[in-house]
């Protein structure tokens, strides 16, 4: 019987702060939007930037640290597995949403970054990403 693999892993900037929330049963879930731009040059020389943004969904533990830990605009890695949901909102009208579900968060950039978290052992500092942060208006 073969096997599936369903893994994504990404680099990008925070869109906003997590939000955290919990579950009937208390369990912690946590929110935030990651977006992951890319440059290229056309065959004429022309350049092109494009943005894709993504859906973060953390529970348990994770949750927590991505709530204590994360700010808007700091650069993240991310690794985890695409989830499909869909749903039917009071109107009847159905909704699709793609997400990553994380099982893996690890803070990037500067600890500047993160409003000086300067308790967590996992952010590094690369003095390259400050040119790529001030593409992003937030």
């Amino acid at each position: 019987m073969s096997r599936g693999l369903n893994k994504v892993q990404i680099i990008g900037h925070l869109g906003k702060d997590p939000e955290m929330r919990y579950t009937p049963s208390g369990k912690p879930v946590t929110t935030f939007t990651v977006a992951v731009s890319r440059t290229w040059n056309s065959a004429d020389g022309e350049r092109h930037n494009e943005t894709e943004w993504f859906n973060v969904v953390a529970w348990g533990t994770l949750a927590e640290i991505c709530k204590q830990y994360l700010v808007k605009g700091q650069q993240v890695y991310v690794e985890g597995r695409l989830q499909t949901r869909r749903w039917d909102d009071k109107e009847g009208a159905k909704h699709t949403s793609v997400e990553i579900v994380a099982n893996e968060m690890m803070m990037l950039g500067d600890r500047r970054d993160a409003n000086n978290h300067s308790n967590d052992a996992d952010a590094s500092t690369d003095a390259s990403n400050n040119a790529s942060e001030e593409e992003f208006p937030f």
